[in-house]
């Protein structure tokens, strides 16, 4: 019993081989799976599309979010009001501690913060211009990276006066609040929007034909993916944690999990040299680089399981062969988030996506970009540890709802197994977080859908999604 896989630098065959049993594969995001393969992580198209719309939300104020303008996820005020301070080159104040709250209802309260959130969220500034010229400033589209020291000029006006003889051409002040939020722009001007124009903004940067094509998903679509997830908890006696010590077989097992983990840097270079520009196709050769490492590391792993005999290769052919792209995820949103989100996200940054690209970004791609953000948001803030990384890993592969196993019932137990050392690890380690396993557990069908949504994804659009959620993401923590 063994695997054969091919070196890394191919991502054309991996195949797991005992008697003849092989699985042909294609590059990352060209395998296409079914329902069934998915299992309970994929959700049918109709059963939240209806919801989705109005779940969209704007990465300076949290209210709802109306496209990509100048960039980033925002919404109509926020939009307007970046616009419009820019244009008229406005010096705010704070009166105090140049930290003030944004939210839908604090964001007038401090115009000098709102500003501020704007640039280090990463509005492009140079977008504003409406016919991209002079200067060719619709070079410079998309969300952008801009130093402290710039932006304290921006907000000290000193950029401004630099600017004085490059005069702004008059776009209008759009300003349109999500309905029913009962804020508007003190002593702003509202006009009629400029969105349908066919020489709007955006056209210049992310096109009008992403605006309204974010998919949102609402906090109770979630239960759709594990609708048994609370009952489970309310039955275990998750809910309030209990004070005792770690099942000593809970530990083992974690120990032998952990073991099984290749937690070494990734040896992809990632490095870049100042002021080189990364063109589509060397970014992509890149990300396959990336996967084909990953996915290596992920065959590895699992001939180091600790369950590793109790399974058969045809069991883990099939296994694999439904999981890795999200086993691939999930590292890179925790084991590997300091490489990604740190040295990917520097290269990525060096890549400049034409204006054809960006008008052509799918649908798919706007989904799976809004999910992830949402997803690495909620990494961050669960700062999962390796223990918990390590279960999550051996629940997700795990999965006894994918076709062609020949033990379901040996993968059911093995999951259950590993379902209850997780929630026992979490409850003895932050027994001040009583709703830590179940917030691990639902993200792990999330990530099956995302993965499942990647194949639909154009090949060629993959450099651009990898650009916009990297630096939504490393913004968002900045």
């Amino acid at each position: 019993m063994g695997f054969s896989v091919s070196p890394p630098g191919r991502l054309v065959a991996v195949s797991l081989a005992d008697g003849g049993a092989s699985v042909s594969r294609r590059a990352p995001w060209e395998v296409e799976f079914s329902s069934a393969q998915l299992g309970s992580g994929v959700v049918a198209r109709g059963c939240c599309m209806d919801d989705r719309a109005d779940q969209r939300t704007c990465l300076i104020c949290g209210d709802r979010a109306t496209g990509l303008h100048y960039g980033i996820i925002s919404c109509e005020g926020c939009k307007g009001f970046f616009k419009r301070s820019i244009c008229n080159k406005r010096v705010y104040r704070c009166s105090r501690d140049k930290n003030c709250e944004m939210s839908r209802k604090q964001r007038n309260r401090c115009q000098y913060c709102r500003l501020l959130k704007c640039l280090q969220m990463g509005m492009n500034r140079k977008a504003i211009r409406e016919d991209g010229m002079p200067g060719g400033r619709n070079k410079s589209i998309g969300p952008v990276q801009i130093s402290d020291e710039e932006i304290e000029r921006i907000m000290t006006g000193q950029e401004f006066e630099e600017e004085t003889s490059m005069p702004w051409s008059n776009i209008g002040d759009s300003d349109h609040s999500s309905p029913g939020n009962g804020v508007s722009e003190a002593n702003q001007p509202s006009p009629v929007s400029t969105l349908s124009s066919s020489r709007s903004l955006e056209m210049n940067g992310y096109s009008t034909a992403l605006r309204d094509q974010y998919i949102g998903t609402q906090l109770s679509s979630h239960y759709q993916y594990l609708p048994h997830i609370f009952n489970y908890a309310a039955q275990s006696g998750l809910l309030p944690p209990k004070s005792r010590s770690l099942d000593p077989q809970s530990q083992t097992l974690i120990t032998q999990l952990v073991a099984a983990e290749d937690l070494e840097p990734l040896g992809t270079p990632m490095l870049i040299e100042e002021g080189y520009k990364v063109t589509q196709a060397e970014l992509f050769a890149l990300l396959c680089r990336l996967a084909d490492e990953l996915l290596f590391r992920q065959i590895a792993w699992i001939k180091k399981l600790p369950f590793f005999l109790e399974l058969s290769i045809k069991d883990y052919t099939c296994l694999l062969s439904s999981t890795w792209q999200e086993l691939i995820l999930l590292a890179c949103l925790t084991v590997y988030s300091t490489q990604i989100f740190g040295d990917l996200a520097n290269v990525t940054s060096k890549y400049s996506p034409s204006d054809e690209e960006l008008q052509r970004f799918s649908e798919d791609g706007m989904e799976v970009m809004e999910r992830l953000i949402y997803l690495f948001r909620k990494f961050h803030q669960l700062k999962v540890s390796n223990e918990e990384y390590a279960c999550m890993k051996a629940i997700n592969f795990l999965n006894q709802d994918i076709q062609g196993l020949t033990n379901v019932s040996q993968l059911e137990q093995l999951n259950k197994r590993y379902w209850y050392v997780c929630q026992d690890y979490t409850e003895f380690k932050y027994s001040h977080q009583p709703n830590r396993f179940p917030e691990l557990m639902m993200c792990l069908p999330e990530i099956r859908y995302i993965a499942g949504k990647m194949v639909n994804v154009p090949l060629e659009q993959l450099p651009l999604l990898f650009k916009a959620v990297l630096h939504s993401c490393k913004s968002s923590i900045n």
